[in-house]
């Protein structure tokens, strides 16, 4: 996601409660007027139905794409349900509630048959394009068509593409294909239904539907990567400009009626985001009251914690354990790290307490991670294999080096090797992590080049082309990644599963492709006991950890800064412990 991205969880909650809780319940922390040292952690603050103003929002680089059907990013994802409906949604609320997967552009969630391979949903009466025209079924099955069975969006996961049956001939896509019938095996037997044939059981079906791809696309408006520019809205709010690099600005959608949604507020008359933002400027204008929000989710800046950690500050700052998994995946094909053992010695010789202080320490960066998983899945299970101490002055003890000294050894590299590590350019702390790697890795002989990119080309033209990362011999990524829905199927899949290996646009960064692997997670999602696939995923997690192809850093926490301003403010775990964007207001 995640780019997070990362997103869809069940009534029942599937991530533990107690690790939200842990954040804390409104502690003022300080002599402020605000609600709270993270008092919208577990509940909305500020609410309001006050309608007018504009919402001003930046961020430091751009979208991966700001079109439903191809993007990724955890707040793309979420911001986009500001001019797009998908079948669910998340529960517009803070803390445990908002793991809740509920009906948006449907009118409840799937009914499953056939053992749930097939799952059919009705779709709401009365909704609207920002041009006047109707939604039906046939806009969100062709929505779904154009971003998992064509060549020019990537950037998206291929979940669909991978479980729904194919046609006789393998179908490639409505760009190619010019038939209306489209792809056989999603059924529009009238306006109002929509009825999705897989090959095998999908047991976490209601969680697919409420990732960006199934927002409604007309299909006599779509102009392929050049449809970001010329979105059509079927939420609040209509893209009246995007351009990339510089700005994006939206206002209300005159053909969007409440009555056929009910959990939108639609509070602002304008909405304006401006990107490719110094992030020290963010923070400062976030504090002297000229925006209303950082839209990446990531939290302030090194130079800013202080200022909002302050009496006067502390009661409008957030502190999430947020989902995410920071980490730093290593690509199979690039040599030496093809061999097992030259993994190992990277995962013994990258000091995660040094990366941890470079992010932010445990306060602004999170806890020092062991796992694939992070905590707050249910299917989270403490382990480490690769034990590490700290030595009495700082940096790895000796006997954490001579263990990676020895896996060099083993894999033919007694002395070292050299490779590059990635960051994105424009998020600081990330950059600020490479370099704790670079110094720590330096002590056993492995020789590190820090090589930057932006964010929003990361994976569309860098790290997520396997090309590119094999000819310029980019061994080492890193990463954060938050779960496309909160199990360990929505974790695992996108970012372990062979399937997930792209031409471009990949998350799958370590190129693994495990057998046992793929199969341990087709299997999982195929069996509708909750217990079963959850046992499944911790055992997946260890394999990947055994196989050494990712280097867990940090399990994620952010401060996180909401102006006075601001109204509804909660933080959303099905968007990876960002704000949640949708009823979002300014006083």
């Amino acid at each position: 996601m995640k780019l997070m991205r990362s997103f869809s969880a069940l009534a029942a909650g599937v991530l533990a409660a107690g690790a939200l809780a842990a954040c804390g319940g409104g502690d003022s922390g300080g002599s402020g007027d605000g609600p709270g040292f993270n008092a919208a952690v577990n509940e909305v603050v500020n609410v309001s139905d006050k309608k007018g103003g504009t919402l001003r929002l930046a961020s430091s680089d751009d979208w991966d794409s700001p079109d439903p059907g191809n993007q990724y990013y955890a707040f793309a994802q979420n911001f986009s349900r500001l001019y797009g409906r998908a079948l669910t949604t998340f529960k517009p609320a803070a803390g445990k509630e908002s793991l809740e997967v509920i009906p948006d552009l449907a009118t409840g969630l799937g009914t499953p048959s056939d053992g749930s391979k097939t799952w059919t949903y009705k779709i709401r009466t009365g909704v609207k394009f920002s041009d006047g025209t109707t939604v039906t079924s046939k806009d969100v099955k062709y929505a779904v068509e154009r971003s998992n069975f064509s060549k020019e969006l990537q950037l998206g996961p291929k979940y669909f593409k991978h479980y729904l049956v194919d046609n006789e001939e393998p179908y490639k896509g409505p760009y190619e294909d010019d038939s209306e019938q489209g792809l056989k095996s999603i059924e529009t037997p009238d306006d109002q239904t929509i009825v999705f044939n897989l090959k095998e059981p999908f047991a976490e079906f209601d969680y697919l539907v409420a990732m960006s791809q199934t927002m409604p696309v007309p299909r006599d408006k779509d102009t392929g990567l050049k449809y970001e520019t010329a979105i059509v809205s079927s939420g609040p709010y209509k893209v009246d400009s995007y351009q990339r690099g510089k700005q994006m600005t939206l206002s209300r959608n005159q053909h969007w009626d409440k009555n056929t949604d009910p959990i939108r507020k639609a509070l602002p008359d304008k909405i304006v985001v401006e990107l490719k933002q110094n992030g020290d400027d963010i923070d400062q204008r976030l504090l002297s009251g000229d925006l209303e929000m950082d839209i990446a989710g990531v939290g302030v800046q090194a130079a800013a914690q202080p200022k909002v950690l302050a009496a006067d500050q502390k009661p409008y700052v957030d502190n999430p354990v947020q989902g995410y998994l920071r980490y730093m995946a290593l690509n199979q094909h690039v040599k030496p790290l093809d061999n097992v053992h030259c993994r190992r010695a990277v995962q013994y010789a990258t000091d995660k307490v040094a990366a941890q202080t470079a992010y932010g320490g445990p306060l602004a960066g999170g806890d020092v991670a062991t796992t694939v998983q992070p905590t707050n899945l249910e299917s989270y299970q403490k382990f480490d294999l690769y034990p590490q101490q700290q030595a009495e002055g700082g940096g790895l003890d000796q006997a954490t080096i001579d263990k990676a000294k020895q896996e060099l050894k083993e894999c033919g590299q007694p002395n070292g090797f050299s490779t590059k590590i990635s960051a994105r350019s424009d998020r600081k702390k990330e950059v600020a992590m490479a370099q704790a790697i670079q110094q720590a890795l330096k002590k056993v002989g492995i020789n590190v080049s820090i090589v930057q990119f932006p964010a929003g080309d990361y994976f569309n033209k860098y790290v997520g082309v396997p090309k590119y990362v094999h000819d310029h011999g980019v061994g080492m990524i890193l990463m954060a990644w938050a779960p496309d829905w909160p199990t360990g199927y929505g974790f695992l899949q996108q970012i372990v599963h062979g399937s997930a290996i792209k031409p471009s646009g990949g998350t799958n960064l370590s190129e693994l492709d495990d057998p046992k692997i793929n199969d341990a997670l087709d299997d999982a999602i195929t069996n509708t006991d909750k217990a079963a696939r959850t046992k499944i995923y911790s055992e997946v997690d260890k394999m990947v950890m055994e196989n050494a192809s990712i280097v867990p850093l940090i399990y994620a926490k952010a401060l996180l800064y909401r102006p006075a301003n601001v109204t509804n403010v909660g933080i959303t775990g099905g968007y990876g412990g960002m704000y949640d964007y949708l009823n979002m207001g300014v006083e």
